[in-house]
């Protein structure tokens, strides 16, 4: 029969070894998780909440049994601190522990596997010891292009975020090269912080954060002053600089589904222009969140009537595209041609559209579809001469592309050739080499018959 004192670390009972060299890490200092230091880690920075860390763990049982272990698998485990993706009791020990950290953990049930247990691994109310090395750590990556990324200091409060149109009360400070640049508290309308002078990573941020979180933000210089810097905060261009952002207090903005239809169409009024303000000012991103919420209120909208209908058609057309312009502005090609395609949708002979598409098909270098855009552009519209102007450029770029592909087959070809020149050189002289063989074999071996043979 096994008792608690089976599992020994360093030559000592567990749980006395915890006794007597244990810390409670629980914020609430109720014991619920014990912590041994075994070998300490390399320097003083420890994750935050939202972290993603990559950890080696084993799991056993105070009888000594090991449940679990990510080294017998030869694989790290990585979640995301504080997200309730793993046990309690590692949300609160991981929060404890520095790079390269290897710690002892003493975790009550509630903090681990509870009444219930793990079915045929571990009973009910058992306490369990967790071994764990922290190998690395980085913060939350907010974006596709990891040009956004959170680190959170304090957890902030509910279930709710601000959304696209919340009014928020932020608190600010911003770094870069570790000095402080702007440091005040501000309130700004989420999608439009350009108008408050708020960097657009920290506005893109809003939608994630909770009432009183406080944390860092990471800002690559797209999401931060770009390429132009920020001259009145002596800030160059393409800097990357760090925002710490906290919270104060937010007012969403009405969804959707909260509104009827003649207030969405009085307020894409205003946002439309919004937009346009944006564009013309060479703030595509900005520009893109106002024509997203245009399409986002009205895609699905019918209107009452035929005026209202055509009311709203215009509105999604024209939405759709700016949308194409703006993304075709920053570079973003298949984008532009998804609006372009909603939009030919509506209207299958928008001379803009069927333009637009094309500039994205060309810088694409889909030169043939390219063509095809600009020459449905001329029959909507014979004197479009930018039009006639590219189905040129992209003559030229589908022969210069053809000649291309000569060269390359060519010289694809006369490498083959040659190649196949040197392996047929090479086995000829192989065959010769083993015929001359065999000749000067056969001779010795008449030679050697004829000496055997009586004279």
């Amino acid at each position: 029969m096994t008792t608690d004192q089976d599992l020994t670390i360093d030559g000592q009972p567990a749980t006395a070894m915890f006794a007597a060299k244990g810390i409670d890490v629980t914020p609430s200092k109720d014991q619920g998780v014990i912590k041994v230091v075994k070998r300490q880690g390399l320097d003083g920075e420890r994750p935050m909440i939202g972290d993603r860390v990559v950890v080696h763990y084993t799991g056993k049982l105070l009888t000594g049994k090991t449940f679990d272990s990510s080294r017998d698998r030869r694989e790290p485990f990585c979640f995301n601190v504080g997200k309730g993706q793993v046990l309690k009791a590692w949300d609160i020990a991981v929060l404890s522990m520095q790079r390269g950290e290897v710690c002892t953990f003493l975790c009550k049930p509630e903090y681990a596997y509870g009444s219930a247990g793990n079915p045929n691994k571990i009973p009910p109310n058992s306490s369990v010891v967790f071994e764990m090395e922290l190998l690395k750590f980085e913060g939350e990556v907010l974006t596709d292009d990891s040009g956004i990324i959170r680190r959170i200091k304090v957890k902030g409060d509910g279930y709710t975020n601000p959304n696209d149109g919340a009014s928020v009360e932020v608190h600010l400070e911003g770094k870069c090269d570790g000095r402080l640049f702007d440091c005040r508290d501000v309130s700004f309308v989420v999608g439009e912080a350009e108008d408050k002078g708020v960097p657009f990573g920290v506005d893109r941020a809003m939608d994630k954060m909770q009432k009183g979180e406080c944390c860092l933000l990471y800002l690559k210089p797209k999401y931060g002053f770009g390429n132009k810097g920020k001259p009145e905060y002596k800030i160059g261009p393409d800097k990357d600089i760090i925002y710490e952002v906290t919270l104060k207090d937010f007012q969403r903005a009405k969804e959707s589904w909260e509104m009827d239809l003649l207030e969405k169409l009085n307020l894409a009024v205003g946002v439309k222009h919004k937009g346009n303000q944006y564009f013309k000012a060479g703030l595509y991103y900005q520009a893109v969140i106002q024509y997203q919420r245009i399409v986002s209120w009205l895609e699905m909208e019918c209107g009452s009537g035929l005026d209202q209908h055509k009311k709203i058609q215009t509105f999604i057309l024209t939405s759709h595209l700016n949308l194409a312009l703006c993304f075709l502005r920053i570079k973003e090609f298949s984008q532009a041609v998804e609006h372009c395609n909603k939009a030919i949708e509506l209207d299958e002979n928008n001379e803009k559209a069927l333009y637009r598409r094309g500039e994205a098909r060309l810088l694409r270098n889909e030169f043939s579809l390219a063509m095809e855009d600009f020459q449905l552009v001329l029959q909507v519209n014979p004197s479009n001469r930018a039009a006639r102007a590219h189905i040129s450029i992209c003559q030229s770029k589908i022969k210069e592309h053809h000649e291309q592909d000569k060269k390359t087959y060519a010289n694809m070809f006369q490498k083959f050739a040659e190649r196949d020149a040197k392996v047929g050189k090479t086995k000829r002289r192989r065959d010769e080499s083993a015929k001359s063989g065999m000749n000067g074999e056969l001779g010795i071996k008449q030679r050697r018959r004829s000496q055997d043979c009586p004279s």
